[in-house]
């Protein structure tokens, strides 16, 4: 694609945020920082976690999507002929450039700082031999569809042009320069008198020190980089954390400090938080700026005190009672620009916006085991408005909150003698499971442990807060009504799935028995809880309208792209509102860049239904690439863009910090950053468009009606009474030998047998 044309459809792309305002908001009047002022956004690269690092459209894009103060930074490397260019960090080009295919027989080994590196290098390189070089995506676990586009490199001048509020330039190789015969230390002197240069930085005391006195009284400041702490510093032959404890000796060269994130929030190996450091008070204590590195949105993990919500990590540096450090160096500068802009110094108790209401999926089921005690309890703290039970029933006729009917799914069923209970059960599900009805409430209440949530764990290998992957105690349907009462949310929702199985197969009514479960708790006539009935199936609400006066929520499971107006008309017979999944509002192609926006929200609200989107999660592989792994940002796009009435999630304080913001209330003068996506905006900048998938299919009235739930069925129990329901419909398998007329087994041969066809079966799973 021609250069100007890229240039043409991302300024096409971003016209909805030149056009608004960037008025800035930053108070100087309640920051920690040395100044006073707002902490600074460092684009490093520019917008470097989307487009190529140090690429142009990364620079512009962080310019137009960030606050007005934001600093570009420039990775300084020197060509043959002394000119300096911006570039990824590393010094050699092979990994963010296609020099190896443009001179394919030039590949070189050099000592840098004493250890041999092999690559190509911008040294041996004259700036016209770059011309036809173009920089790539360096980082595999982002996107590489924007590599093709002729990103050029860039000369600190041609950076300049863009008229950045501020430009950093980092000097990370000085030394290595001067060995052959290239000085940085010309390059920044010369350079500064054409260009405005805001900071100068390096991890090099000799090349900060070297050209310390030429910018004395000048408005560039020179800021003192800190690598690893065990790290040498090639001029002293001191480790950097030594020179850590010398901040007087900084001082005498440089005003200002960066460090890596962790010198300032220290996390132990399992990733979790350790108390923070003095560094921050100690370098305000000498007068220096401290400036923080090493964020980035798609960090796996970042510390698992942030449940995978980059909001709440610059929070902790800019915003925790203690300290905030001047700035913050990050990939991604939208987000603390929305950070600082929108999210500081917010009152935590507010009531903020009403909307989008907040549901909770199984609970905050992103931070504990989902429908227990602790993840219940958390998505009240964490300001959910409604909390959520997926009703399953057990063995004995107990209904319990639970994620899924498979136990596999969300406990320790496993790594327990009841693995021998496997079943297969085409009606339920495509893969073996072990069932809720096979196992009493006292079999899985005082047996069983709660199993955390991993959807993303098989694939990415991200795995969700690992230290309480088994915390917390299940509870009855009975006690989730007892723990609503009296605390601050506005309803509860319960979801019921499988009801025609269960009634046919199993003898069991969920429906009839949720009814009497909510009477016997005292919700029938009670004011101060609204109740909502949420499933997949008409048949169930359908039954509920005629039997009670609950609010009800029907879930489309399935993508859609539209729905008839007859199959409108028909949900709004059973019910009040509509769950949605988050592709059928702005559908994605296989690459997970969103390819546009449907109308359905709209369509369902102007029947007056409520539309509720899901499901939310924080894991930044969940999202788009056009949410720049940001879940502030989807969830903004989704109600401001989309305008849904509210969102289903596992992360209930993620939304609650979005709502409580304050630029929600800006209405036009809303800065850019907190703008709605455009639908479709990025893939039009992808080097190759991937050819287009099949069209969603319309909800139509077929997919809607039911036939009524089937009458209970009866079966011979064990004892040669009646009970409702005949055994279970288990393919191929018999209960091995060893098993109690309880269903509960005991440890025979046949357990492990069936233990090794369980780990056949789990492995067989969809990855």
């Amino acid at each position: 694609m021609p250069t100007f044309r890229f240039l043409l459809l991302l300024l096409f792309f971003l016209h909805s945020s030149l056009v608004a305002s960037q008025r800035s908001r930053n108070s100087t009047s309640s920051w920690q920082t040395l100044s006073g002022n707002a902490p600074l956004v460092i684009a490093r690269g520019g917008f470097s976690g989307l487009f190529p690092d140090s690429s142009l459209p990364a620079y512009q894009f962080a310019l137009a999507t960030s606050l007005t103060t934001v600093i570009l930074w420039c990775d300084v490397q020197l060509t043959k002929d002394s000119f300096g260019i911006c570039a990824p960090p590393n010094v050699e080009l092979d990994n963010s450039t296609n020099i190896a295919i443009v001179f394919p027989n030039n590949k070189k080994t050099y000592i840098v700082n004493g250890v041999p590196m092999d690559g190509w290098f911008s040294l041996d390189y004259n700036l016209k031999d770059l011309s036809n070089v173009y920089l790539v995506q360096g980082i595999y676990s982002r996107s590489n569809l924007f590599d093709g586009n002729p990103f050029n490199l860039n000369t600190v001048e041609q950076v300049a042009q863009l008229k950045p509020p501020g430009l950093w330039l980092n000097i990370q190789h000085d030394m290595f320069y001067r060995q052959h015969n290239l000085s940085m230390r010309s390059f920044v002197l010369t350079v500064s008198k054409r260009v405005i240069i805001t900071y100068v930085s390096s991890p090099e005391v000799a090349f900060l020190s070297s050209i310390s006195a030429r910018f004395k009284g000048s408005s560039t400041k020179l800021v003192f980089r800190f690598l690893g702490a065990d790290v040498t510093e090639p001029s002293t032959n001191q480790t950097y954390g030594s020179l850590l404890r010398n901040l007087t000796f900084i001082k005498t060269f440089a005003s200002g400090v960066l460090v890596p994130k962790n010198y300032i929030w220290p996390v132990n190996s399992a990733m979790y938080l350790q108390p923070h450091t003095s560094v921050v008070l100690d370098a305000h204590k000498e007068g220096l700026d401290i400036f923080a590195a090493d964020f980035i949105n798609d960090a796996a993990p970042l510390s698992y005190n942030y449940s995978y919500d980059p909001i709440a990590e610059y929070l902790s540096y800019i915003d925790n009672g203690d300290f905030s450090v001047d700035g913050v160096l990050s990939d991604f500068p939208i987000t603390p620009s929305q950070t600082i802009g929108c999210f500081h110094h917010i009152n935590k108790n507010g009531s903020g916006n009403e909307k989008p209401v907040i549901i909770s999926h199984d609970g905050a089921s992103g931070i504990y085991p989902g429908c227990t005690d602790l993840s219940y309890q958390k998505a009240v703290d964490d300001g959910a408005d409604i909390i959520d039970c997926s009703v399953q029933l057990t063995e004995d006729g107990i209904p319990i909150c639970l994620g899924s009917i498979d136990l596999i799914a969300s406990t320790t069923v496993v790594q327990t003698p009841y693995s021998s209970l496997l079943a297969n059960i085409p009606e339920i599900q495509g893969t073996a499971g072990i069932f809720t009805f096979n196992l009493n409430w006292s079999d899985i209440h005082s047996r069983l442990k709660p199993a955390i949530s991993n959807p993303f764990l098989s694939k990415y290998f991200i795995r969700t807060n690992p230290l309480y992957a088994n915390a917390g105690h299940f509870m009855s349907l009975s006690d989730f009504l007892t723990f609503a009462k009296g605390k601050p949310i506005t309803g509860i929702l319960i979801n019921i799935e499988n009801a025609a199985y269960l009634a046919q197969k199993q003898g069991m009514s969920i429906v009839d028995t949720v009814i009497s479960t909510l009477n016997a708790s005292g919700y029938t006539n009670q004011t101060s809880l609204e109740v909502t009935i949420q499933s997949t199936n008409s048949s169930v609400l359908t039954k509920f309208r005629q039997q009670t006066h609950y609010k009800l929520m029907y879930k489309i499971d399935e993508t859609v792209r539209d729905a008839l107006n007859s199959s409108i008309n028909d949900i709004k017979k059973f019910a009040d509102s509509v769950a949605i999944g988050k592709d059928s509002i702005f559908p994605q192609n296989d690459d997970q860049f969103i390819t546009g926006a449907t109308d359905l929200v709209q369509k369902l609200k102007s029947f007056n239904l409520s539309v509720y989107a899901h499901l939310f999660m924080n894991e930044f592989v969940s999202q788009a690439w056009d949410f720049f792994s940001d879940p502030t940002v989807e969830i903004n796009s989704f109600f401001q863009g989309a305008g849904v009435d509210g969102i289903i999630t596992d992360f209930p304080g993620t939304a609650r910090s979005y709502r409580s913001n304050t630029c929600l209330k800006l209405g036009s003068n809303m800065p850019t950053y907190m703008l709605p996506v455009q639908p479709g905006g990025l893939i039009q900048l992808l080097y190759a468009i991937p050819p287009a998938t099949a069209p969603f299919p319309s909800l139509t009235a077929s997919d809607v009606i039911e036939p009524p739930l089937p009458p209970v069925s009866e079966r011979a129990n064990s004892t040669g009474g009646s009970v409702l329901g005949p055994t279970s419909n288990v393919t191929p398998q018999t209960p091995p030998s060893g098993t109690s007329p309880s269903g509960q087994p005991h440890t025979t041969a046949c357990t492990f047998i069936s233990l090794a066809m369980l780990l056949v079966s789990l492995l067989l799973l969809p990855m």
